[in-house]
């Protein structure tokens, strides 16, 4: 809950949609720090308004009603409402709450609508969502079905492109999952690398046969590795799974994560020297070039669609590397640092200053 100061006018409450993920949490933390928000459970300021679920679409329009109702009531004493609301399952409530309380709220929307982006006041988006008006999207697609696929339009001044996903790996949090993980991870040999295995997606189909290339290639770099931890994703084929348990269970320098205990997942993307990732997982290759280690794909060209031009991007920035099984994994190399969630959240920040809304520094 955020007090906001004078200067401007200031934005009184902050309300919060979201469903499966902590990103939206994570961007308007963002937000506050860059604003150095003072953190409060109740300031005589701020009625938040919280909705958590996983199944958005049930949220009945009344509930829209009754929060518009309140950025009206409250406007001229608090001034108006921060409304960030995340997935596509928020977008009906979300520009319903715009459509009833217009001058009353500031809503941005983090995944692209696809279509009537005037009912929002900012979109964050990654810019691979914007693939399929490319040419070469375009030359994929017959001529009779291109007005079917969105966005439709190129993005305009209310969109915030990003080039991965928001996600929660920001430096403090990595630095706190350091000392989290130091008893188990900080005397491991070096260098560390992880492997994080996701799962086949619609625009990056694979199952066993990347399990038995990453058996037939991992080995070879085994001799540079201190040690090596692999960790599975919720997606994870079975099948998957048993194939590189079976191959490394028995590897002395190598420890698989069996989904028992706590989640590494943090205390890795802390502790690691270097990564090997699917391409799947747009969110585990975004955490890990936030890290500016090094990361090497693999699968890479099994993706299509937009999912390709994410990878693409990511390796026109020096970001990742493909995966041969020829790396020596204690060179390391670097680059800048992916930073998608702080860089949005400053545009946030400019968007509400050039309506005049200032949050108190």
């Amino acid at each position: 809950m955020h007090r906001f100061g004078s200067g401007f006018r200031p934005l009184g409450s902050s309300f919060f949609i979201f469903s499966l993920h902590k990103k939206v949490d994570y961007i308007i933390r963002q937000v506050c720090s860059y604003s150095r928000f003072q953190t409060e459970a109740r300031g005589n300021k701020v009625v938040p308004f919280l909705v958590q679920n996983t199944g958005l679409s049930d949220v009945l329009e009344a509930d829209a009603k009754q929060i518009a109702m309140m950025a009206r009531d409250t406007f001229e004493k608090d001034g108006p409402l921060l409304l960030v609301a995340s997935g596509r399952d928020t977008i009906s409530v979300a520009s319903s709450i715009k459509r009833l309380a217009t001058e009353n709220v500031f809503v941005v929307q983090i995944q692209h609508p696809r279509s009537r982006l005037n009912r929002f006041d900012l979109v964050i988006t990654p810019q691979h969502d914007y693939y399929p008006l490319t040419p070469q999207a375009q030359k994929q697609v017959p001529w009779f079905l291109r007005r079917w696929i969105t966005p439709c339009e190129p993005p305009d001044r209310r969109v915030v492109l990003t080039v991965g996903a928001l996600h929660l790996a920001d430096s403090a949090t990595l630095k706190s999952a350091a000392s989290v993980w130091h008893d188990e991870l900080a005397l491991l040999a070096k260098p560390l690398l992880v492997v994080n295995i996701g799962g086949p997606t619609s625009s990056c189909q694979y199952g066993v046969d990347l399990a038995k290339q990453l058996t037939a290639m991992l080995p070879n770099v085994l001799w540079s590795c201190g040690s090596v931890r692999i960790s599975f994703s919720r997606r994870t084929p079975e099948k998957v799974s048993k194939i590189l348990f079976k191959e490394f269970s028995t590897s002395p320098k190598v420890y698989i994560w069996d989904g028992e205990g706590p989640n590494p997942h943090m205390g890795h993307l802390a502790w690691a020297d270097a990564f090997v990732i699917t391409a799947d997982s747009v969110s585990m290759l975004s955490e890990a070039c936030t890290t500016g280690k090094p990361v090497y794909v693999i699968g890479a060209e099994r993706c299509t669609w937009k999912f390709a031009d994410f990878q693409k991007s990511l390796r026109e920035r020096g970001m990742v590397r493909p995966f041969t099984g020829k790396e020596d994994i204690s060179k390391s190399w670097s680059y800048p640092p992916l930073n998608d969630s702080a860089e949005a959240a400053s545009q946030v920040m400019k968007a509400l200053a050039e309506r005049g809304w200032m949050i108190h520094t």
